[in-house]
């Protein structure tokens, strides 16, 4: 639009305007001098409405101005303040209302000081005193506090020309100012974290690195930078690996494992590594970060505690927890693949008496020469494990050939059959294997364990150093131990148990002198349970200690009858089994308080005890015996000549009777091995001051051939079986003064 006011402000212009309009309306000059003052009266009117309506127009123009104005500044995409030289608001656009969190007829007049945050105030004062101290525009950053809420803003102003109002626009910078600080962290953290950082460009040529890269690696910032990320690589990984790697990073951008690095000074360490990638704008690889850290030291550490629980220390075997998880992986396996899978249990025989006589050192390493040789009669794909003790595990998986486990199991036998060079001794010592099959004998873990430990067993009481596969009836006879054993918990209260009494008799005289009490027990629909039965069931269920307690009270109270009636010397015998021994339950004072009680001396009782508990170093079985001899109590010491008896045991533990094993008896023939063993048993026993009591006596020859070998006593068939007390009464009258029988042989 053209700008009239140039044609105001001169006023040649207006004349001539002027002169031109009324020499439209009157185009003859006027001559007369009247006419000339109206002509002139004419043109300044003309002008005059030319100016008005000039002004008009610029009116029209300045109010169209200020109203465009006045709608850029309140609807501004920023915050606008006009503030006074005081510091007052005088006016806000929408956009700083917005920003106080206030109406603008709340805002005017209010001191803009009044919404910056307390230790702001003296920069926001002092650049208010700055803006109207010059024309130039200030500009300063500072905090608002508005309504609860914090906001970095950044404002710049400019005076007036006459320095009494300011423009002030206000931006919020708290966005900036948060990524600002957190990269700000990130630097800081990329500095001082103590995981070793490396930043690489899309040739993966390393740009920068932390310190702690150059704590873990060696290598300085000068002598990293610009080299190939392969500047640590160990060599320990294959090709595979790295392939595996770069896949991952190209497919997803990220990998993450473990890999072995190498130091700057040739030190090889285990790292964990995280690598991410960073993309530009159109998808490129602009950067790829790594951070790592030494986990070499965790590792061992985790190797350590692993072998600690799941690695035998001594053998170096899989232990118990360890062979578990083998086993059921080992099942998992074989039933996706619809194979069979083998079981052995393995215990080495007598192993007890190795550790007991020469000492548990030596026992040590008979289990890691055993070891050694169990290693080399197996498969590479087996598992040889040690659960615990003197047993080992061995599972055999994927068998395409089930003659393979015997091949196995003769092999182990054969390899055991070798002495053992012990403390400068050879020693010999068998081994007995159970076995189950997966999935003909089981289909669980348990029940795997189960059925090849009741196989073990069944070989050793076929005579120890064989194999023996697991059977149904072993299973049977598992249900039929439990339920005897539940059976057994209620036999003494329901008056099942009683005592048979077997005589012993003076060879020499033929009286009965002693007894051996003997426990019986009348199941109500399995009729008479042999003691081989439930006694091992008493002893393993700790049940045999209250029975034993209750044999004791019994036999004490009949020998007090036998000795008032018959013999004031009469004395019987208990068998003491070793779980009663380590039982520290049983309480061998209330023993002797009851022998008080009924007025008599300890040495009505004589204890039987096996050669193995001799053995036993332990204090507990020590103090024991000991207790026994200070109450008077007699020890005859079964079964002699079957185990691995000292000497030295005999005289420690003031023995007072050997009984003679009946397997020497059995066969006793003059001039027989058995006649020359038993003969030196009974010399060796009167020069220690031992009687001697021979067991399985059934015929007269065999009392004969012991009586001219000085055989002290006679225990057997030939006098009597077991008998209840009433029954045993008539025995007292029964025997002659040679000693033989007037009953019939039974």
């Amino acid at each position: 639009m053209k700008n009239r006011n140039d044609t105001i402000r001169t006023k040649v212009e207006l004349r001539q305007r002027a002169e031109r309009q009324l020499a439209n309306t009157a185009p003859d000059m006027p001559v007369d001098p009247q006419d000339r003052s109206l002509h002139e009266l004419q043109v300044h009117q003309i002008e005059l409405e030319i100016q008005n309506e000039a002004l008009r127009e610029a009116r029209g123009l300045a109010e169209q101005a200020l109203e465009r104005y006045a709608e850029l500044f309140d609807f501004a995409p920023i915050a606008y303040f006009t503030l006074g030289d005081d510091g007052g608001i005088q006016q806000a656009n929408f956009k700083g209302e917005q920003l106080l969190k206030l109406q603008r007829f709340t805002v005017d007049g209010r001191r803009f000081a009044d919404f910056v945050a307390g230790e702001f105030r003296p920069v926001f004062d002092q650049f208010l005193e700055q803006v109207f101290a010059g024309i130039a525009a200030r500009h300063c950053e500072i905090v608002l506090a508005a309504a609860g809420t914090s906001r970095w803003v950044t404002i710049e102003a400019i005076a007036d020309r006459k320095n009494r109002t300011c423009l002030a626009a206000v931006i919020d910078i708290t966005e900036r100012k948060r990524n600002e600080q957190e990269v700000q962290l990130a630097a800081t953290i990329y500095l001082a974290l103590s995981e070793a950082i490396m930043v690489a460009d899309a040739d993966n040529r390393i740009v920068a690195i932390n310190p702690a890269f150059s704590s873990l690696t060696g290598y300085s910032a000068d002598e990293a930078i610009g080299q190939s990320t392969s500047l640590l690589k160990s060599g320990r990984q294959d090709q595979a690996f790295f392939q595996a790697m770069w896949h991952s990073l190209h497919q997803t951008g990220q990998w993450q494992g473990e890999l072995w690095n190498r130091r700057k000074n040739g030190e090889e360490f285990l790292a964990r590594l995280s690598i991410s990638t960073v993309y530009g704008d159109s998808g490129q690889i602009v950067r790829r970060v790594a951070m790592s850290s030494d986990i070499t030291e965790q590792r061992r550490a985790e190797e350590i505690i692993h072998r600690q629980a799941n690695v035998d220390p001594l053998t170096g075997l899989p232990n118990r927890r360890l062979f578990l998880d083998r086993l059921q992986r080992a099942i998992g396996k074989s039933r996706r693949g619809h194979q069979k899978l083998a079981l052995m249990f393995l215990d080495l025989d007598h192993f007890k008496d190795i550790n007991d006589t020469l000492g548990h050192d030596v026992g040590d390493r008979l289990l890691e020469e055993t070891t050694h040789r169990l290693m080399a009669c197996i498969r590479e794909t087996d598992t040889l494990a040690r659960p615990g003790g003197d047993e080992f595990t061995l599972i055999m998986g994927e068998l395409q050939d089930l003659n393979s486990i015997d091949r196995v199991a003769q092999a182990i036998l054969r390899t055991m059959t070798a002495p053992f060079k012990l403390k400068d001794e050879l020693c010999y010592i068998s081994i007995s294997i159970g076995i189950a099959l997966y999935p003909d004998d089981a289909d669980s873990v348990e029940d795997l364990l189960k059925n090849a430990d009741q196989a073990m067993y069944a070989a050793k009481k076929l005579g120890r150093g064989r194999f023996c596969y697991f059977t149904p009836a072993m299973q049977e006879a598992a249900e039929i131990r439990l339920r005897l054993t539940n059976d057994l918990r209620h036999a003494l209260a329901d008056q099942q148990i009683w005592v048979a009494y077997q005589p012993i008799v003076d060879l020499a005289t033929g009286e009965i002198r002693k007894a051996e009490a003997l426990i019986r027990w009348e199941h109500p629909t399995r009729g008479r349970v042999n003691p081989a039965e439930f006694i091992p069931i008493a002893e393993d269920t700790g049940l045999i200690t209250e029975i034993g307690s209750w044999v004791f009270h019994q036999v004490a109270e009949q020998v007090a009858v036998w000795r008032h009636r018959h013999s004031a010397q009469f004395q019987i015998s208990i068998n003491k089994s070793p779980a009663q021994f380590h039982n520290n339950s049983d309480k061998l004072g209330d023993w002797f308080e009851h022998l008080q009680r009924l007025g008599l001396p300890g040495g009505c009782i004589a204890v039987e005890i096996t050669e193995g508990l001799l053995l036993d170093a332990s204090n507990t079985v020590t103090e024991k015996l000991l207790a026994f001899k200070n109450a008077g109590m007699q020890t005859s010491l079964d079964d002699f000549g079957t185990g691995y008896s000292s000497l030295s045991y005999l005289k420690k533990y003031q023995i007072d009777f050997l009984k003679i094993d009946q397997a020497f008896v059995s066969g006793l023939t003059a001039h027989s091995t058995d006649m020359a063993l038993c003969e030196a048993i009974i010399m060796l026993a009167h020069v220690l001051g031992i009687k001697v009591i021979a067991e399985g006596v059934e015929t007269e020859v065999q009392r004969d051939l012991l009586m001219q070998a000085g055989c002290d006593y006679g225990q057997g068939y030939l006098f009597s079986k077991p008998v209840p007390a009433a029954d045993f009464e008539k025995l007292f009258s029964s025997t002659r003064a040679d000693g033989g029988p007037r009953f019939q042989q039974r």
